[in-house]
């Protein structure tokens, strides 16, 4: 009935269009336009409808175009027939008109047309109202799918709208970009500045385009942020410490960090986004972040991303999958927000498996057993595949964190008498994987599951058992011959696999304790001979060749034992999650953890940054607001707007501009703030510190960029440990910062903000009130890195702005020298052998060989006390930890031809074997 209403409704419709009067005609539109919005199909009445498009009334000419649109693609032939009116359609005085024409004739996909479209797109981009610009935008990108060879002439247009400075445009031609000419980033150079200001004023879709691009772009343009980072892992840390000797021989250090300023200008102008109401865009933030970002600024993302856990399960699923990779990296990012990953009854199981694999990435040792509560209930679960899941999540637990690996044994042990078959098959093969790791508590458990196996009827779990007690026969003496005296009666009717396992475990007992088992082996064999599946009957073969001694039997036969009970390497359970970043987050190929067509690849940082000075933008005075507005944009984002002398690159009234702020800067006389508290300590004459235990280290004091002026808006920081008590608390280690203003303002309330992680304890300086242009200030800080190298993070502030710096402290400025005497140090050293003993044998660079050089290596890396040593070929030195007073002692024994025994004694391993690495370093090079 519903279908013949449409029809005469159609029929109505289509009488009203042919009418003579407008008001009918304009009638008939709106209740089309109303029918395809529901969704129902009026494409018949599209002869009656191309009619009307070079009506004379607006109105009606909008709603046909809006008509056309919609069907033009279907109904090529018909729409063909009008293209003359659409053609002149692209001089319509009105923007939406001529736009809608353009998007008409894009949608006919006839290669005939594709000169007629060329030429529309050119003009288009042309345009005066950024609308018909964007629609041009979006009109390169059906051409190119129509005809790829007219990929050169695109490219131009696509150069062309990149200049746009229209927020309404950014977006769509960025989309463009990335289908037609993705790997043109010679394109961007000029742009990016613009594109990273226009952000926040871009609609959401084209944020998201255009933040994926950047995401790429930085990729290839700025160096690694993260190379602070990588001493954790036990890299050299050269970045933030050098031996003195090097500089001294005149090698160009390699320079602390230092971000580029138009890296921190998309960090900076992507991060107001992590507000915004729609989901892609935060995500897309978050990547940015994650792909980008210096490691200790990362988790700003975490609130924004945890906060898209309350949205639709579509969103909450990608959204998981992007935390369980990063979670894999970062724990402590996400660990505050555990609660949000607990799993809901409501929720769908992959939601559930995916909360699972989160929670199990965050375990360690201090929130394991509130984890292990949360899975106990999870295994109760009715979702047999999520209880299933929350058993592996257990046995991932258990290899990684040893102190439950027991706990989380025995209570898999207890899930073997659960009533649900899934729950204890699933057990016994997690068992099984856990045994192999832990070599001791076999015999027990596995008595424990033969008692079971009957019960079990999964194959899978009782393939486990019998590879298990296989595996392990010699500890279970009694029980295997027991097990495979069942498994002969049973043979013929057990799965594949279990048949396999079955032949396997014969096999295995012929050889440890073929007295019991010869019968049973040779009865099994002989089943398995004529076993349907060809490979049982393989392996029947394989194996009777291989154990039972004959005359045709090989020279395998006297390595049987050895092939068969060979020892097994532990299965390595790992998160499905682990390496999932080598694709970018939040892409289609990072969720199908497989490369999508069209995915472009994220390239590994450049070694060495590439020209900087292709972002320059080139000012030309414009006349009208809009234009000076964006030069005084590109202006303040320009990074070397202090290099005028570049000539071309900036223009020459801002040089001048810049010469005439110089000399209005010198004439004005320097008011130095007041000196603060902290300033007073560190002006105190060096007799106070005669408290010292032992001579400082000698050689120049190194100096670490904590805040680039260009990143702090003119407030630069640099930073050195003076190797000094720390007056505050002994156990801080004492940092002296020097503060300059290099801005044609002064700054105020210059003081230290928020700090991660939130525990990290650190002696402030004062607020300084005001720093004067061009004038600089020293204050002393102390903060407890409590014996670890970790950097300390926080944030430098001024009153307008929060910059986040951190402080790797070197693990030689961990230390405070100690004196002692050699009686001494030989009785603490005998006192810490043994796993507090680190040692290496080192070839030293001829000219450190002599007792002088070594101590000046020595010291340059670590702050350390010479210890008089009445032996020549000995040199000893002693310090304890600045945070809980461990001693550390470090000796080198001199053996021929500049060769050495390098020894350092402390319950400190962890810290031992850097300070190893750096002094060897210093002694190895010239």
């Amino acid at each position: 009935g519903q279908h013949l209403n449409l029809i005469s409704h159609l029929r109505n419709l289509k009488e009203m269009l042919e009418s003579s009067k407008e008001s009918l005609k304009l009638e008939a539109m709106k209740r089309i336009v109303g029918l395809i919005a529901k969704g129902k199909n009026a494409s018949e009445l599209f002869p009656a409808v191309v009619k009307n498009v070079a009506s004379k009334n607006i109105e009606l000419k909008k709603l046909v175009y809006v008509y056309l649109v919609r069907y033009a693609e279907e109904q090529q032939d018909l729409a063909l027939l009008s293209i003359s009116t659409f053609q002149r359609a692209l001089k319509d005085p009105n923007q939406f008109i001529r736009a809608s024409a353009l998007r008409v004739l894009s949608s006919i996909r006839v290669p005939i047309i594709v000169p007629i479209m060329m030429l529309a797109i050119k003009e288009a981009a042309a345009d005066l109202s950024p609308y018909v610009r964007k629609t041009s935008a979006h009109a390169i990108q059906k051409l190119f799918s129509l005809d790829a060879d007219q990929k050169e002439q695109l490219i131009e247009v696509i150069e062309k709208l990149l200049k746009d400075k229209s927020t309404l445009v950014a977006g769509s031609v960025v989309m463009a970009f990335e289908e037609v000419c993705p790997d043109r980033i010679d394109l961007i150079h000029k742009n990016y500045r613009k594109l990273c200001n226009l952000l926040v004023d871009v609609e959401e879709w084209g944020q998201v385009v255009i933040i994926s691009m950047l995401t790429r772009y930085a990729r290839t343009q700025f160096t690694s942020p993260w190379k602070e980072v990588r001493g954790q892992s036990g890299e050299v840390m050269k970045a933030f410490y050098e031996s003195d000797s090097e500089e001294k021989k005149g090698h160009t250090e390699e320079k602390p960090y230092i971000m580029d300023p138009d890296h921190r200008l998309l960090l900076r102008n992507t991060k107001p986004l992590l507000q915004s109401r729609n989901t892609a865009v935060v995500m897309s933030v978050a990547q940015l972040y994650w792909h980008l970002a210096p490691k200790h600024e990362v988790s700003i993302v975490t609130k924004s991303l945890v906060r898209l856990l309350r949205s639709h399960r579509e969103v909450q699923y990608i959204v998981l999958q992007n935390i369980a990779t990063m979670s894999i990296q970062r724990k402590g990012m996400f660990e505050p927000f555990m609660k949000s990953f607990y799993v809901r009854s409501t929720d769908a199981t992959h939601i559930k498996t995916l909360k699972l694999e989160i929670l199990t990435n965050l375990a360690n040792e201090a929130n394991i057993s509130t984890i292990l509560r949360e899975f106990q209930t999870y295994v109760k679960s009715q979702d047999k595949a999520f209880a299933a899941a929350t058993i592996q999540a257990i046995g991932r637990c258990a290899t990684n964190i040893s102190e439950v690996t027991d706990t989380c044994l025995n209570g898999l042990v207890l899930l073997l008498s659960n009533r649900d078959e899934t729950v204890v098959a699933e057990s016994v093969v997690v068992i099984k994987k856990l045994l192999q790791t832990q070599p001791t508590q076999h015999s027990e458990i596995i008595k424990h599951m033969a008692k079971l196996f009957d019960n079990i009827t999964v194959p899978m779990a009782r393939a486990s058992i019998l590879w298990l007690i296989g595996e392990y026969c010699e500890r279970v003496p009694k029980i295997a011959p027991d097990v495979l005296r069942k498994m002969a009666k049973s043979f013929t009717a057990e799965e594949d696999i279990v048949k396999l396992q079955t032949v396997n475990l014969a096999a295995k007992l012929y050889l440890t304790n073929s007295k019991q088992t010869k019968l049973l082996t040779q009865y099994i064999l002989n089943l398995g001979k004529y076993d349907q599946n060809y490979d049982i009957r393989d392996r029947t073969r394989f194996i009777r060749q291989l154990i039972v001694p004959s005359e045709k039997s090989g020279a395998l036969n006297k390595y049987a034992r050895r092939i068969l009970l060979a020892p097994k390497p532990a299965p390595v359970l790992e998160s499905s999650f682990k390496d999932r970043d080598r694709f970018q987050l939040g892409t289609l190929s990072h969720s199908l953890n497989s490369k999508a067509t069209g995915y472009q690849e994220l390239s590994d940082w450049p070694a060495v940054a590439p020209d900087q000075s292709v972002r320059n933008v080139e000012i030309i005075e414009a006349s009208g607001s809009d234009s000076e507005e964006e030069s005084s944009e590109s202006e303040k984002t320009s990074s070397d707007s202090g290099k005028s002398s570049s000539g071309s690159e900036q223009s020459s009234s801002e040089s001048e501009l810049e010469q005439k702020k110089k000399k209005k800067t010198k004439k004005v006389p320097q008011k130095k703030s007041k000196p603060t508290a902290a300033d007073r300590y560190s002006e105190i004459p060096a007799v106070c510190w005669s408290l010292r235990v032992t001579t400082s280290s000698f050689g120049p004091v190194k100096t670490y960029e904590l805040l680039h002026h260009m990143t702090g808006k003119g407030l630069a920081a640099k930073y050195h440990f003076p190797r000094q008590p720390c007056l505050y608390q002994p156990s801080m280690v004492a940092v002296q910062v020097i503060l300059s203003n290099s801005s044609d303002h002064s700054l105020e309330e210059i003081h230290i903000g928020d700090r991660s992680p939130a525990s990290l304890s650190i002696h402030c300086f004062n607020t300084i009130e005001r720093l004067e242009p061009e004038a600089s200030v020293t204050v002393s800080m102390g903060i407890d890195f409590s014996d670890s190298t970790q950097a300390a993070n926080f944030q430098l502030c001024t009153k307008e702005d929060q910059f986040s710096v951190s402080i790797q402290p070197a693990v030689g400025e961990l230390l405070m020298p100690s004196s002692m005497t050699e009686q001494d140090f030989c009785k603490e050293q005998g006192k810490l052998q043994g796993m507090n003993e680190t040692s290496a044998t080192i070839t030293m660079e001829t000219a450190n060989a002599s007792s002088q050089a070594i101590s000046k290596q020595v010291l340059s890396v670590a702050n350390v006390g010479v210890v008089s040593s009445s032996q020549n070929n000995f040199s000893r030195f002693a310090g304890r930890t600045v945070s809980s007073g461990a001693l550390v002692l470090v000796s080198l024994e001199l053996k021929e031809s500049s060769t050495a025994l390098l020894t350092i004694n402390t319950e400190k391993t962890v810290m031992a074997s850097m300070l190893l690495r750096d002094i060897k370093q210093a002694l190895t090079q010239a």
